[in-house]
């Protein structure tokens, strides 16, 4: 089965970095439209940053300048650096997938719903204290 594996989430400093990855199987992420959201407990979840299958790089406003979407194609993962981490930054942060680009998905942005992203991961929690 596809599956999509967070880690390098944790408890962190105000001001200080973390590295999120999503390793990828059943799956190609350099094919597609990748993307990194978030969610606390009330909220909608919401996109944080995303990429296309030629690299282009779109983040929603208060991720820019501090936050790096990346992909790493030997290894099939996902990454999301994280610096200058804020405690309004707390929340899960998930990797999704959406279909090839082949077959598709080149919508690559945060207009694209949410429904269309068809592969998630399980989650990896970020907590940022003051």
């Amino acid at each position: 089965a596809v599956q999509l594996v967070e880690s390098g989430g944790g408890s962190v400093q105000a001001g200080g970095s973390l590295r999120l990855s999503c390793e990828a199987s059943g799956i190609t992420v350099s094919n597609r439209c990748m993307g990194w959201f978030r969610q606390t407990l009330g909220q909608q979840r919401e996109g944080v940053a995303h990429i296309t299958s030629t690299d282009k790089q779109n983040y929603l406003d208060f991720a820019k300048g501090r936050f790096t979407i990346s992909r790493d194609s030997a290894n099939n993962t996902l990454y999301l650096q994280m610096n200058n981490l804020k405690p309004e930054d707390t929340a899960t942060y998930y990797c999704a997938a959406v279909t090839p680009d082949s077959q598709g998905g080149i919508w690559c942005d945060v207009g694209r719903p949410l429904s269309d992203y068809k592969y998630w991961g399980q989650g990896t929690q970020v907590t940022v204290a003051s």
